[in-house]
């Protein structure tokens, strides 16, 4: 009996090391669209000297570009986010890029301890001539969120010729003062839910928050909906991991070691330079697209900050039940909002 359970147990760990390996090797791909100008394609791109995952979809490859650069840093979205853009393919080419030392653009033997903000520029500004020349377009439509408007901010600054406009989805401002509203919102909740422990923990943390030490803890910023409320970003994730093809199980490894390497260094370097102060005119149509319920990038900072931006043309835009995520909790409002943008844009 013995024999036959170490056995059976030398065949179950054998077959769960074939499954992992299975997992770490699997192909990867981004389903097909149908249509005969359509496009889908998930490939490395070598830009700037590294390989870069670009995920590119659209119904008509002749449609206009929009270029999304993602948050985190280092969180990509190519895992999950398609769920999200049905509506979008219809009427743009949507590209996704993984960036530098993030998700599938990170390769384990690159040295990332150097990577700058300024540095994803150059990276991003190089994706956008290669996407121009691929489709024959002149410009793209640029679209940050999170900690990817501080990249879109920069880049649209620095190389308008490039640009349509610019779109920051969860814009970030001032850190500090951005931070200070969401403690304020998180404390308040804290209170009316009777929850002694998280009262006291905000009050333990508040003095490092204000000398812009640390983040408003983001358990407490989700438990009270000030991420996410029509949808678990998380599950998200863990969703788009396991059963999507777009990535593999060793794909996830890169993805947690690219979060560990570029978090802390690139946060405090946005901490040291808030965007405000940086980027103080864009010579080309801004919008900032903001859930009511962001504390992840306050809403409140986020429309002081368009306020006091000079662009040619400037709008805020709030939808009413989302968070953080607006682009994916009301996904069939902003694709509405974003055809009416693009059609006054194209006139």
């Amino acid at each position: 009996m013995k024999r036959q359970i170490t056995k059976l147990w030398k065949i179950s760990i054998t077959l769960l090391v074939l499954l992992l390996v299975a997992g770490m090797i699997f192909p990867t791909w981004t389903p097909s669209i149908k249509g005969e100008q359509s496009i889908s394609l998930l490939e490395q791109v070598q830009i700037n000297g590294t390989g870069h995952e670009v995920m590119i979809r659209g119904k008509d490859r002749r449609n206009p570009i929009i270029i999304f650069v993602h948050g985190g840093p280092g969180c990509s979205e190519i895992p999950y986010v398609r769920q999200y853009q049905q509506l979008l393919e219809e009427h743009f080419t949507i590209i996704h890029y993984d960036q530098r030392g993030s998700g599938k653009s990170y390769h384990f033997f690159e040295d990332y301890s150097n990577v700058t903000t300024d540095l994803l520029v150059a990276d991003l500004l190089a994706l956008t001539d290669y996407a121009a020349k691929k489709f024959g377009q002149k410009k793209v439509l640029l679209i940050g969120h999170s900690f990817g408007t501080y990249i879109g901010m920069k880049a649209a600054a620095q190389a308008p010729e490039r640009f349509t406009a610019y779109i920051g989805i969860g814009q970030v401002s001032d850190q500090v003062r951005s931070e200070l509203d969401g403690w304020e919102y998180t404390m308040e909740q804290a209170k009316l839910a009777g929850s002694v422990n998280d009262v006291k923990r905000l009050e333990q943390l508040h003095a490092s928050i204000a000398r812009g030490e640390q983040l408003t803890p983001r358990d407490l910023v989700r438990k009270y909906g000030g991420a996410a409320r029509l949808i678990d970003d998380n599950m998200d994730y863990y969703k788009g991991f396991l059963l999507h093809p777009e990535y593999n199980l060793l794909d996830v490894v890169r993805f947690l070691r690219g979060v560990s390497v570029s978090q802390k260094p690139l946060l405090a370097e946005e901490a040291e330079n808030p965007i405000d102060q940086i980027v103080k005119r864009l010579e080309i149509p801004c919008y900032f697209v903001m859930g009511k319920y962001d504390y992840m990038t306050s809403a409140k900072v986020a429309q002081q900050y368009l306020n006091t931006l000079d662009a040619p043309k400037k709008d805020f835009v709030l939808f009413e039940k989302s968070a953080h995520y607006p682009q994916f909790e009301e996904k069939e409002q902003f694709a509405e909002w974003l055809n009416q943008a693009w059609s006054e844009l194209a006139m």
